[in-house]
């Protein structure tokens, strides 16, 4: 994987929200622009536009040089190579199809390229956060082993993903690769699975289990104050929303894994709620399924570690690597018997995650160009 921690080229970058849109500029993976915040105007098209619009110019008054292309996430459904945005639920001024990107590019001349905030926090991930950060352990270690794959998860408003395969940020064919929130729910298998991994989905268990007749105002953060505590409400449904939570997550990691066999990093807002849904979530990983003959087999041919579990870590970065001998031979091999995965939350944060994503998939895309 290409590293640009010193390169000297400038990307804009954008990570649009229903709500708010947060502009930068990064040069060498670092933010040399103070933040900029700019309302999304979601439903209305001219203001939204002039908006992104603005905000790029905005930044480029006091960079100490011009950049080299606009490099943003935008949420899906969209048609990402060709910058065209479709019919989005949060920002719906863009129902029917924009060319956001051949717009951006006819006015600052420069390229631009646009993904999924999912696919952007994996790459950001892999390049500067959990993945060389659990390789260095490794090699700190004088273990052999090294992983080049990575699942980011993003879990808030709603529940995302983006893969990066062999260092590369996998996009699938139609640009609709890790569309991961279409995964049936395994609390209500007709229903998607976002619909049990979100905001929503903390608010409305709360709301239904809880004994508390005023609920309908609480936040998520609410709901994780009152699981721990420290906050006046019904503890036992705020502990069973995120238990739930935790569940619906696990299992869809769970199928996502046997196709992936990855490390897991998670962010988004309710990932700081990790240590009230991992219990469960760890438990659908690791749990068993049965066969019609009684038997039972693990879920997961690997085993997954929880990263932010001391004692988990510690024999996650344990060396499990010995020698067998070849037969009729005198030669030995290693034979890595043991088979494991990480999970654990982002250090980079989420929205710098997207941010170095963005930057080096620019860069990676000009490289190739030339």
């Amino acid at each position: 994987m290409i590293q640009y921690n010193n390169d000297n080229r400038i990307v804009l970058t954008l990570d649009a929200g229903g709500t708010n849109f947060f502009f930068s500029a990064l040069q060498g993976n670092r933010t040399i622009t103070n933040p900029l915040v700019k309302p999304s105007n979601a439903d209305n098209l001219n203001l939204c536009l002039q908006g992104i619009i603005n905000g790029f110019k905005q930044l480029t008054e006091n960079l100490p040089s011009p950049p080299v292309a606009i490099s943003f996430a935008f949420p899906g459904p969209a048609d990402y190579p060709n910058g065209i945005i479709g019919d989005l639920g949060n920002l719906p001024a863009f129902r029917g199809g924009v060319a956001l990107g051949p717009m951006l590019e006819d006015i600052f001349k420069i390229p631009v390229f646009i993904n999924n905030d999912g696919d952007l926090f994996a790459y950001g991930e892999a390049i500067a956060g959990i993945l060389p950060d659990i390789n260095k352990t490794f090699k700190e270690k004088n273990i052999q082993r090294k992983y080049k794959n990575l699942l980011g998860i993003t879990l808030g408003t709603g529940f995302g993903a983006g893969i990066v395969h062999n260092h590369n940020l996998y996009l699938g064919d139609n640009a609709a690769g890790a569309e991961i929130w279409l995964s049936h729910s395994a609390l209500e298998p007709d229903r998607f699975a976002e619909e049990n991994i979100s905001i929503r989905a903390i608010q409305r268990n709360y709301n239904t289990l809880s004994k508390d007749s005023y609920t309908n105002n609480l936040n998520p953060k609410d709901i994780y104050d009152i699981a721990l505590g420290t906050k006046k409400g019904d503890q036992k449904a705020a502990m069973k929303s995120f238990e739930l939570f935790g569940k619906s997550l696990g299992d869809v990691l769970a199928n996502a894994l046997t196709l992936l066999d990855c490390n897991v990093v998670l962010g988004g807002g309710l990932s700081n709620a990790y240590e009230l849904f991992a219990p469960a979530m760890m438990a659908q990983l690791n749990g068993e399924l049965k066969a019609f003959n009684g038997t039972t087999t693990r879920r997961l041919e690997l085993m997954a570690y929880n990263l932010e579990n001391k004692e988990e870590k510690k024999s996650f970065f344990q060396d499990t690597e010995h020698k067998v001998k070849v037969p009729l031979s005198n030669r030995e091999v290693t034979y890595n018997m043991h088979k494991k995965i990480g999970i654990a939350r982002s250090k980079l944060g989420t929205n710098e995650a997207v941010s170095i994503g963005a930057y080096a998939f620019a860069l990676n895309a000009l490289q190739h160009k030339k």
